[in-house]
Parts: C-alpha cells; structure tokens; sequence
C-alpha cells in the first residue's frame, strides 16, 4: 500500500511538473505572439524618431581611416570614371561593340545581335563564377545573398546554390574561380555574359560556362584595346563625356595651393587628350592647356601591373605618336610618358608614399597597389549618391527598422524550449515572422535594384563584399572628385567612432518604433 501511495505521489508530481513546463511554453509564446501584435501596430504609421534621424550627404566625403590633408603634398589622378565620368551611353556602346565582335569574330549565333543591354539588371561589386557561370552576390564573409543569384537571367533558390558550392559560404577552393566585379566597365561585361548564357539556355543549346566567359571577356577587352570604343568616343564627345567645372576649380585650386598633380591611367594619351581638351578647356577661360595643370602625366601604366613591375617608362612623342628610345631618368612638365613603374616613378620624383593621396575608382587596378605601397587613397564611387539618397528616405528607414524588430522577435522564438516540437499556434507564429520579415526585406532590397539590392548591404543589412573592399583599400570615398571644393588643403578627416558597416550609413534602432512622441 506505502509503495502504491508512493507511485500516486511521484505520479501527481510529475504530470504537476509536465503541466507547468507546457504553461510556460504557452506563456512565453502568448509574451511573444503579444511583442509581434505590438509590433504590428506600431508598423502602420511612422514613427517621428525615425524621421527625426539625422540624413547623411550624398555629396559627402567620409573616412575609413583618419586622413590629414595638410600632411598631402601630392595629388594623383585615374583617368576614367574619375577625372572622367561617361554617360549611360557607355555602357550600350560597349556592349553593343562586344556582342557584334562576338559574332563576327567568335561566331556566335547571329540571333546574339538582337542583345540590348539591360542597365536595370547588374550593380558593381558582384563575383561572377567564371567555371560554373553563376552570378554572385556576396557579403564581408563571402556568403551568397539569398536572392542575389543568377545563372543567366535566371535567379537561382538557396537550394541550388547550397547544392552546387555545399554551404552559403563560399569556401576558399571556390573562390579561386570567381572573379570580382569591381568597376563600372565591367556593368556591360556582366550583362552580356548573363544574355548570351540565357539565350544558350532558352535555344537548348549546349555550351561550357566558362568558354562563354572567356569569349565575353576577349570580345570586351577587344573593344577597349582595339582603340574603337575611344575612336566611338572621341568621335561623339558631348553624347559620352560628362563635363564638369568643379574638377577643374578643384585641380587649378589644388595647383594655387602649391600641390603637386600627376595623372595615372591605362589609357592611351591621344583619348585622355581628346577627353581632357573637351571637358577641361572649350569652357574654360582659366585652362588654355590642360597639361599646365600636372607635373607629370602618365598614359598606358597597365595598373594593377605598374605597382609590381620594373617595367621602363618611355617617353611619348605626341606629335609623332612615337615612343622614345632614351632612358627616361627624370619627368619634364609637358612632357607625356608610357608604361613605367612605381618603383622607378618613386626613384625619380623622390615622394613619400604617406604624402600621396590618390584618386581612382577601381578598387583593385586603381587603389590596392598605393594601399600597399604606403601611399593615401580615395575612391570615387558614382553609385554613392543614390545610395544615400535611398537610405535617408524615410520609407527605406521604416522598412529597415520593421526588419531589425522581426529579426530580434526571431531570436526570441528560436530561444525558447518549443523549439524542436512546436504545436500548430507556435509554428503560426514562426510563419507569420518569417513572412513580416521577409516582406521588409524585399521592400529594401527593390528600393536599390530589383535583382540585386543595395551595392554597399545585403538584404539583410550586412556588409557587402564590395563595401569590405571599399573599407581595405579606400582611406576615404565620395561620390565625384569635385566633393573635394567642400574641404581646405588644411583639413582634417575623421573616421566616425560608432561606425559597423561604412561611416555613410545610419544605424537605425528597432527601438525607434515604440518612442513616443515627447521623446522626440
């Protein structure tokens, strides 16, 4: 009888201690379920605190790393997209010249020429998978963005992607057959390779991605070093260059200041000349000859190269579209050089590298190499001023701060012990919160480029990959050089104290939703 009392006990004990953890399970997600109403609630109007968020600058110039410009005795420029900025017109020009050398040259099928290019479609900073063909998104850790994946114009699930490189992080094996997409040359590059792919796919044609790439990216570097796309430009100067009298103030103001300029660039000196006269002197009463304003002007560096190599300079001879057979051991102003290296350009100017400031807008060919040399550098990103444009409006806020609020109400879920074995009300729950957030992922990410959202985040806030370069080799970036008038050559640039991703970002506080109106 004591034993049978004894198990009644322990029994009554036990489905005691079975019905208070299925209470606490209940109330925990009655606590939760109530926090995401709560949330509903507050997510149909804008709250003040959100509007009253300070709006960073388009035109702003922001720090990576503290950089005086009163230390900068030299100022050095890249030519194109910096000194140099095109029209929209560009980009179909290349691609059109592309696709019709794929054609003629690589015998594609003719069908190929009815190809325009698409500028909705790609941004800058995405890797393309030069064996496999998929196009990647990818973030600080070099995982892909969900929803920023596309074989072709196809976009590609979480499931294929996981299938193909085995995890949503790419590993270091992987990586090996990426290739960065870093500049604004390369938005036509990546629109035909996604068309031509496309096109193989829909005709059921068989082909090898990387055979696609390679033709793609010979047909491209056709273009620029045929000379026929400077001879489209130089033909046609007001329909692709961009003038601009701020870079001009900004140059004559630098040289007033006693500064040193030099020019830098890739391309051959007949086109920067051409380009230079048209931008720099036909309105201009101040700059009867653009070279006035350089002490040393620099054509055909084959950057990245010219950091590494010991390769000669060579003096061109403009007038007769020569080179020079003499050694080249000092720089004469008015005077145009060819090829060269960094080694021997330090040799002969003596400069030290923390003097230098450099301005380009690729950040491999242009920047990493003065990164490593010592030198100081500055990245001229167009897409900034768009960028900040659609952070400061405050539909961009209110959706960020939706999802920063679902992604702690997740957290919360995935904290409690129904985890494993949720009932039907909680797996509603964990539906509906995936779907809020989901929601105001894809509201953020439209606001920037429908296929692959912002250039400088992912979808879901993280650093992109490209902001991750922007962060290593940039001391400073801005949208365009002239941003530059804004400052002295006496001042000083500070990198923010509370910066997590890029010093133009705002950081938007869930909290901002359940402030209320006198706190503001």
């Amino acid at each position: 009888m004591l034993q049978m009392a004894q198990r009644h006990t322990f029994s009554a004990e036990s489905k005691e201690r079975k019905l208070t953890k299925q209470d606490y399970d209940e109330d925990c997600t009655s606590k939760l379920k109530a926090e995401f109403e709560t949330a509903r609630l507050c997510f149909e109007n804008m709250p003040s605190t959100l509007r009253a968020l300070p709006k960073m600058d388009p035109n702003g110039i922001y720090a990576n790393h503290n950089l005086r410009m009163d230390g900068i005795q030299v100022y050095g420029f890249d030519y194109d997209y910096t000194l140099a900025h095109y029209t929209s017109d560009l980009q179909t020009l290349i691609y059109d010249l592309a696709k019709e050398h794929l054609v003629k040259e690589h015998r594609y099928p003719e069908s190929c020429l009815q190809f325009e290019y698409n500028s909705d479609f790609p941004i800058r900073g995405l890797y393309y998978d030069k064996q496999k063909g998929y196009l990647l998104k990818l973030d600080f850790f070099h995982s892909f963005e969900p929803g920023g994946c596309y074989f072709g114009r196809r976009e590609v699930g979480e499931e294929e992607i996981e299938a193909v490189y085995g995890d949503k992080r790419i590993s270091a094996e992987h990586m090996l057959n990426l290739v960065p997409l870093m500049d604004l040359f390369c938005l036509s590059e990546v629109c035909l390779i996604s068309d031509v792919i496309q096109h193989f796919v829909d005709t059921k044609l068989a082909f090898d991605a990387s055979y696609v790439y390679e033709d793609v990216k010979r047909s491209i570097e056709f273009v620029h070093r045929s000379g026929l796309m400077h001879r489209k430009i130089i033909e046609d100067p007001a329909r692709y260059l961009v003038k601009s009298q701020g870079v001009v103030q900004l140059l004559m103001n630098l040289k007033n200041s006693g500064k040193s300029l030099f020019l830098l660039t890739n391309s051959p000196f007949p086109f920067v000349d051409k380009g230079m006269r048209f931008m720099f002197e036909e309105d201009s009463a101040s700059v009867k000859n653009w070279r006035e304003l350089f002490d040393v002007v620099i054509a055909l560096a084959d950057k990245p190269n010219f950091y590494t190599s010991e390769r000669p300079f060579r003096h061109y001879d403009s007038k007769k579209d020569l080179l020079d057979f003499s050694k080249v051991d000092t720089f004469h102003r008015h005077s145009v050089y060819y090829h060269g290296c960094l080694k021997h350009f330090l040799e002969i100017k003596k400069w030290k590298g923390p003097e230098v400031l450099y301005f380009g807008d690729h950040l491999y060919s242009d920047l990493r190499g003065p990164a490593k040399a010592g030198w100081r550098t500055a990245a001229i990103i167009r897409e900034l001023e768009k960028e900040i444009r659609t952070q400061n409006e405050d539909a961009y806020r209110f959706h960020q701060a939706k999802y920063h609020i679902i992604q702690e109400l997740l957290g919360k879920y995935h904290g409690l012990p129904i985890t494993n074995n949720p009932d039907v009300k909680q797996k509603e729950l964990l539906l509906s919160l995936r779907e809020a957030r989901n929601e105001a992922r894809i509201s953020m990410k439209h606001m920037f480029n429908k296929n692959f959202g912002s250039t400088f985040l992912t979808d879901t806030g993280k650093e992109s990959a490209f902001s991750y370069n922007v962060q290593r080799y940039a001391d400073v970036y801005t949208s365009r050089l002239e941003n530059f008038l804004q400052l002295t050559v006496e001042a000083w640039l500070y990198t923010p104290f509370d910066v997590k991703i890029l010093p133009h970002h705002v950081k938007v506080s869930p909290m901002s939703f359940y402030e209320t109106e006198s706190r503001t």
